[in-house]
């Protein structure tokens, strides 16, 4: 069952989706300041997004959505291949070691 997540009717929808790939990394977290509150009022009104920069990386950063910008199509194609490829390469360097202690 996938998780659900409830957004009240008089906020306004997050731009941005969790574990969504921008130029500023990965979406890990989000969070909403509502109109009328002290941090919306001390930051401004709205979502604010928490991203990691690189993968297994022990940093977040937070960005406000138009501070935020999304890959290319091709940006976008050219990270993905490259992870499976960085897989699929450390599939096979454990398929190897599974095959060399085998005796």
């Amino acid at each position: 069952m996938q998780p659900t997540i409830s957004i009240p009717k008089h906020w306004d929808y997050p731009r941005f989706a969790l574990e969504q790939r921008t130029q500023q990394g990965i979406i890990l977290g989000l969070h909403y300041y509502p109109n009328g509150t002290e941090l919306a009022e001390q930051f401004g009104a709205g979502w604010r997004y928490a991203l990691m920069s690189r993968k297994n990386y022990d940093e977040l950063f937070h960005f406000e959505e138009n501070q935020i910008q999304l890959l290319s199509p091709q940006e976008l194609v050219s990270q993905i291949t490259a992870e499976i490829e960085f897989y699929q390469h450390q599939i096979a360097i454990l398929q190897q070691q599974l095959g060399g202690n085998s005796g």
